[in-house]
């Protein structure tokens, strides 16, 4: 479990910080002293919890947060929490009662939706106008990340198009390949690339895609057949669930027949997403299916162990398959930002913190809590910046990224722009024009709240089984039908219903 920042404060704050915003100010103002970051007369005091995808949190005299502290008149005690644990923590906190005034909230677990509904969180729709940057936000994207219509938490905003298939270019070459285009075409390659030695050192020892077990890229791959984003309409405008469309089980198939004959990582099934870059850098796998960003990562790390791999990489958008080129988009946002009514307990402290969220969407702020500060995490060069290698600086703001949400666009300093990140650019804009909207998105399901890791883990371990052979056809049909006595009949109902009164 991550430990709050506990540096920059005296004891006469932490004594106030169970006060209201107001309080603070009055109880603390007079406990001033320049040289140790304490709040200024003035200063509001907010609680923040958030995840940490890195090793190591930011250290508690960060001057990059020092800096934000600064620029916002804002004194912020930062709880970190590690990634992997982040949901467990979430959920012990809000049976605590006693939550931040500020968490993350990565998605809309039954917990988070339970909460929200009975008064845990501020519903920030009313106020939202009266803010700059806040009220610019996405009517697509906030819809989709709604509660029974109701905004509940500041969207972190992301690619709608995100998605893209990241490849080994050299390899293509290497075979004398064409970037594949169609599904045909893809099955090609990652046959080549199993079979045909890619990377020309005479042995057997690579494959075509490498997977785990996050269900993303599968899920990516069944909209490319022509399968619905999670849920679809049939004839009679009535939504059903994807596992239940033939072009899910086309699908299936195929995935079946790439694991079959070697041309997928044999232990995706349990493999760890974190390691999932490692067979494409280290030479054995030569496709991806995921975030079309993840290109860039990959060229990057190829050249930190060889500085003269250039070209080594290439990004590519969705496969055209028998409905057309379709992509699976986002939905639009990556977690929210909440206000909790346990910490902020008055609309006037309300109105404080959302101007302090407001804020960090100013482009100096985003560019602070991006990339840090020039001559320390960066330094300019041109229009673009050139990160520093020092790993002792760049903790200072690891991590700082999870409170930025992006509205009304991400104003973030760019480093020098590749050839590859220009291709993700590209296609992810592209993207725009091909992703398939799940109509299902806003709609809040009781049933799904209490069933639905139960209903899923149903489906998905039926998928796996499937692929890897340990069922057939009919065996899948026999977990839909579990799926169903599960609670599945009930919540496609519940799900109609919604979804008609919507409309």
């Amino acid at each position: 479990m991550g430990q709050p920042k506990t540096g920059l404060k005296k004891m006469a704050l932490v004594l106030c910080a169970s006060m209201l915003l107001s309080t603070v100010l009055a109880a603390c103002s007079g406990e001033q002293q320049s040289n140790t970051g304490e709040a200024a007369s003035g200063t509001d005091q907010l609680t923040i919890m958030l995840p940490n995808f890195e090793a190591e949190n930011p250290p508690e005299n960060s001057p990059v947060v020092q800096k934000l502290e600064e620029m916002t008149k804002v004194d912020v005690n930062l709880q970190w929490v590690p990634s992997s644990s982040y949901e467990d923590k979430f959920n012990i906190t809000l049976a605590s009662g006693k939550l931040p005034d500020i968490m993350v909230v990565l998605g809309k677990s039954p917990s988070f939706i339970n909460a929200a509904r009975t008064g845990a969180f501020w519903e920030l729709g009313p106020y939202l106008k009266d803010y700059p940057n806040l009220s610019q936000m996405n009517e697509i994207i906030t819809n989709n990340a709604s509660i029974d219509g109701k905004t509940y938490g500041i969207y972190r905003a992301r690619a709608l198009g995100r998605n893209g298939v990241t490849i080994r270019k050299d390899w293509l070459e290497n075979l004398g390949l064409q970037e594949p285009k169609t599904i045909d075409e893809f099955y090609n390659v990652l046959k080549a690339f199993t079979n045909d030695d890619p990377d020309g050192n005479g042995k057997q020892d690579t494959y075509g895609l490498v997977a785990s077990k996050f269900t993303g890229p599968w899920d990516n791959m069944q909209v490319w057949f022509g399968a619905p984003n999670k849920w679809g309409e049939d004839s009679s405008g009535a939504l059903v669930p994807a596992h239940d469309t033939p072009e899910y089980m086309e699908a299936l198939q195929f995935f079946r027949k790439i694991y079959s004959e070697g041309l997928v990582n044999k232990d995706f099934a349990v493999m760890d997403a974190t390691k999932l870059p490692d067979p494409f850098v280290n030479g054995q796998a030569g496709v991806m299916v995921d975030v079309a960003d993840n290109a860039q990562r990959m060229d990057q790390k190829i050249l930190e162990k060889d500085p003269a791999a250039t070209g080594r990489v290439d990004v590519l958008q969705a496969m055209e398959g028998p409905k057309g080129l379709r992509d699976m988009p986002t939905s639009g946002y990556s977690g929210m930002i909440v206000i909790s009514k346990s910490g902020v307990k008055t609309e006037e402290d309300l109105k404080k913190v959302l101007t302090f969220l407001d804020q960090l969407n100013e482009p100096e702020l985003q560019a602070l809590l991006g990339n840090g500060l020039e001559g320390q995490q960066y330094e300019k060069k041109g229009d673009y910046i050139i990160p520093t290698t020092d790993k002792l600086a760049l903790r200072d703001v690891q991590g700082l990224n999870q409170i930025l949400m992006f509205i009304p666009e991400d104003k973030t300093l760019r480093i020098e722009q590749t050839p590859v990140r220009q291709k993700v650019a590209e296609v992810q804009k592209a993207n725009e024009e091909i992703v398939i909207a799940n109509p299902g998105e806003p709609l809040i399901s009781d049933v799904y709240a209490q069933k639905g890791p139960q209903l899923d883990n149903i489906i998905n371990d039926a998928r796996i089984k499937f692929i890897v052979g340990q069922i057939d056809e009919k065996g899948f049909q026999d977990a839909v039908a579990l799926w169903r006595k599960s609670g599945g009949d009930e919540y496609v109902k519940e799900v109609n219903e919604l979804y008609a009164a919507l409309k």
